[in-house]
């Protein structure tokens, strides 16, 4: 590079820190002010006096909120239905989903082809006596034989009685129980080490000393041993209370194997069951991270497995008590550092600097992510339109004025407008004026079929590409696509707005990562209720695609806490969805026998088959005024073409359906986008 182009470079960069610097001059100002008036309002002794008042007005307020979103008395009433519904059902993943006499004898009289031995791992310390006997029972009650249960003991002599009782248990387990009193409570990791000594399986499970197994969790996951070559593996699981597994708190229907979502939040957990082979040359516990010794643990794991499998039934129990981390995370607030470091050290072994690892609102050990942008790659911003001269100028002024990433272009892909206000925007928006305006210069191009030239503001930054014909979404972005000379494309509705001033960096941050394909945004409608959070396949009446959290306020944590994370999903909202240039490329853009719909779904899918992840990040929000540019899909010649396209993708993505959403769970309906529970009786993917 010439010197010259290095002074180039240096004034580029010079410049966009100073613009940055603006920018953080004036939000810190706008804040300072804001705080003022705040702080005069709180002093004010009216306010004061009148703050009981306020208080039952809030509470007021957040009812009718809740109410409004619920529609009209019908539909409160059919909420109400559901959850005495839900309720019920959950009693079905209970001892109602244990097996009956005829199952208990099929499942213990089969012989697989391959009997892994299985060492269930179980550190003792001074837990309570009936706790103690619970969990020896329910690995005695195993439908699955070729078990055993190692453990290591570090109680004091004022709990003798758990030796007492393993004792007892190892008399009548035909060798199956290996007890070791240690000399010492070493800690979790320790003492779970200690067990792991005791170990000769194949494989090793992990198992918390108050909690319970279901009776046929071994069977389960041997059969997928033998089915798929399964070497890490893990189920569902549930809190209960009140030494009842019955009385559940949370249910925890779990995603399959899903890296960021693991970086993130350790929601593998339990009951994890791994090949002995993973743990060559590792520990099983490292004692620096205890308090998330298992999501350390699982980190590395999964790293080096081959075939991981998530079997997706109810089949550990977490018993929440006064003290345990079922409970609350507060009883053992070291465990929130050692899960940052657990993290962290997973992270720099995959290569990654400079991240920033923060707890979120949903729970001091769900974290997001702030990875370090490489570099200073352009993004090339899809715009498709027609008319509505009002949507897109605000949808292009929120970029400008509230987006922090400064190294763009905006390529608006013009289709057949008719309106002389859109077409003075876009003279405003080239520079032009007068005589020489827009529709003048089109005047100068010969357009012909799907290319229609390219028009450029004066300094490059915005550009309006003209596409005729009958609107295509996909043909449409996908000619402006053709025009970008950005690194990254990034297709974007004209009735949305940026509300998150660094909503490109977040969603860049991943889009730069050579395992990730597509990266989608928060989107909200404008009554701050959520219209995009990731897409699920086969979901809705169609059995087609559609949004999880659809219509759930703002401020909802979401299933789990899933709004609050940064998360792998099969699909993203083409409304704005973040890809590399080279990768729209390589899978031939939308594909253009997608009209309208679905078009951004089969795009997702086509990354997912090149064995790319996709993901959805909740700190990338915009407003999405869904619809309002083409109107709904649900009636006349929009209803029958929408149902022609369900049915092409339903063809083409056949395999897929089939088999289920990998990132979703096949417990929960298909009819709703809440998460509700399907009836346990056909819950198979």
């Amino acid at each position: 590079m010439s010197e010259i182009n290095y002074q180039e470079a240096y004034e580029r960069e010079h410049e966009k820190c100073a613009d940055l610097a603006d920018k953080i001059v004036v939000l810190e100002s706008e804040k300072e002010d804001l705080q003022f008036k705040l702080d005069r309002i709180k002093k004010n002794k009216f306010w004061k006096a009148t703050g009981p008042a306020r208080s039952l007005i809030h509470f007021a307020q957040r009812q009718r909120d809740r109410l409004s979103h619920c529609g009209g008395p019908k539909d409160i009433l059919r909420k109400i239905r559901n959850k005495s519904r839900q309720k019920s059902l959950m009693e079905s993943y209970g001892t109602g989903s244990f097996p009956d006499a005829e199952q208990r004898k099929k499942e213990e009289e089969t012989i697989f082809p391959y009997m892994p031995k299985i060492s269930i791992l179980v550190p003792l310390w001074n837990n309570k006596r009936e706790f103690q006997i619970q969990m020896l029972d329910c690995v005695m009650n195993q439908t699955y034989p070729n078990w055993e249960l190692c453990l290591a003991d570090g109680s004091d002599a004022e709990h003798s009685y758990i030796e007492e009782l393993c004792r007892e248990y190892a008399a009548k387990a035909n060798g199956r129980i290996v007890y070791k009193h240690l000399d010492h409570n070493g800690g979790i990791s320790y003492n779970t080490n200690e067990c792991y000594k005791l170990a000769t399986g194949d494989y090793i499970g992990l198992f918390d000393q108050d909690d319970i197994l279901h009776p046929s969790v071994l069977y389960a996951y041997v059969k997928e041993i033998n089915e798929q070559g399964a070497d890490y593996l893990y189920c569902d699981e549930t809190t209960f209370k009140e030494n009842d597994i019955n009385k559940m708190l949370t249910m925890h229907f779990k995603p399959d194997y899903a890296p960021d979502n693991l970086r993130a939040n350790n929601y593998i957990c339990h009951f994890s069951v791994f090949s002995r082979k993973l743990l060559e040359g590792e520990e099983l516990f490292r004692t620096a991270f205890d308090g998330a010794q298992d999501h350390d643990m699982i980190l590395r794991l999964t790293d080096r497995a081959e075939k991981i499998v998530h079997v997706p039934r109810l089949m550990y129990y977490w018993r929440s008590h006064e003290g345990s981390t079922a409970a609350s995370i507060d009883a053992k607030p070291y465990a929130i550092e050692a899960a940052k470091g657990a993290v962290a050290d997973h992270l720099k072994k995959h290569g990654f600097k400079h991240f920033q690892i923060t707890s979120t609102r949903a729970c001091a050990t769900i974290f997001r992510i702030r990875y370090q942008i490489l570099g200073d790659p352009k993004i090339s911003i899809v715009i498709a339109n027609k008319d509505h001269v009002e949507d897109l100028k605000r949808c292009i002024t929120s970029i400008q004025k509230n987006s922090t990433w400064s190294n763009y272009e905006i390529i608006v892909v013009e289709n057949n407008s008719t309106t002389p206000e859109i077409k003075d925007y876009y003279s405003q928006l080239l520079g032009l004026s007068g005589d020489d305006s827009y529709e003048e210069r089109c005047k100068l191009h010969t357009v012909c079929g799907h290319d229609g030239g390219i028009l450029h503001s004066g300094d490059g930054r915005i550009s309006i590409v003209t596409y005729q014909g009958d609107f295509n979404y996909s043909a449409v972005n996908d000619l402006g696509a053709s025009y970008a000379s950005g690194e990254y494309i990034l297709l974007l509705n004209n009735d949305t707005e940026v509300i998150t001033a660094n909503w490109m960096e977040e969603m860049l941050m991943y889009a730069q990562r050579e395992d990730v394909g597509a990266v989608g945004a928060k989107l909200y409608y404008a009554d701050k209720t959520i219209q995009h959070a990731g897409v699920v396949i086969g979901l809705g009446a169609h059995r087609t695609a559609g949004h999880t959290h659809y219509r759930i306020p703002v401020q909802n944590l979401g299933y789990m806490g899933r709004l609050c994370y940064t998360q792998n999903v099969t699909a993203v909202t083409g409304a704005c969805l973040l890809v590399k240039k080279s990768l729209y490329e390589q899978v031939g853009g939308l594909d253009e026998s997608f009209v309208i719909s679905l078009n951004d779904v089969d795009f997702c899918l086509k990354l997912r088959k090149l064995g790319l992840l996709n993901v959805w990040t909740p700190f990338a929000e915009l407003y999405h005024y869904e619809s309002i540019s083409r109107g709904l899909d649900d009636q006349g010649e929009k209803a029958e073409r929408y149902n022609r396209e369900s049915g092409h993708f339903r063809e083409k993505w056949k395999a897929e359906l089939e088999a289920g959403d990998p990132y979703y769970n096949p417990n929960f309906s298909l009819d709703r986008s809440d998460y509700a529970l399907k009836d346990p009786a056909v819950s198979g993917r």
